[in-house]
């Protein structure tokens, strides 16, 4: 797991250590920094990764940094921070020129109430209602399925892009 304070360098120097050869598939980095942390950090390390020359998979935790407790003391995670998470990934990689490999995400199929928001919004009165996790809260299906079209639609998105260029002869990251 990599936080929003780790410096650059020493991750560097913790892959090289870890996977001496740079083989692929045999790192991957997990960052938990919530949205806006993600934003500021994430371009640095990517960036040392990048310049080093090191292969590593990218995956994203957007629940643990963005874990708050609610007014009546329950512990439960914002969509929309989430949410804001996964946009920070696709664009910081988007613009350093690395590619995400990799969410987590803690989920059920069940309707609970443990993280407030989505489209069926979840407000904070209704979190005890279906609260059923007895660790961490989870995403419901239909804010799990929220989160998957988005994914889906970025890296969509992300796919056209790159074949446009190849077509039209510019270099694809």
């Amino acid at each position: 797991m990599v936080s929003d304070k780790k410096d650059p360098k020493e991750l560097v120097k913790l892959c090289e250590i870890l996977n001496p050869q740079n083989k692929p598939g045999r790192l991957t980095i997990i960052t938990r920094m919530g949205a806006d942390n993600m934003r500021i950090k994430l371009p640095h390390l990517i960036r040392a990764v990048l310049q080093a020359g090191l292969i590593v998979t990218w995956v994203s935790d957007p629940m643990h940094g963005n874990t708050i407790k609610a007014p009546c003391g329950l512990k439960t995670r914002p969509f929309d921070s989430i949410r804001a998470e996964l946009r920070a990934l696709f664009d910081v990689h988007e613009q350093e020129g690395g590619y995400p490999g990799g969410v987590h995400l803690e989920m059920t199929g069940q309707n609970v109430t443990d993280c407030v928001g989505g489209s069926k919004t979840v407000t904070f009165d209704d979190l005890s209602s279906r609260y059923h996790t007895h660790c961490d809260p989870r995403l419901n299906a239909p804010q799990s399925l929220e989160l998957a079209f988005a994914i889906s639609e970025r890296l969509r998105k992300r796919r056209l892009k790159a074949a446009n260029e190849l077509l039209n002869g510019s270099r694809v990251n």
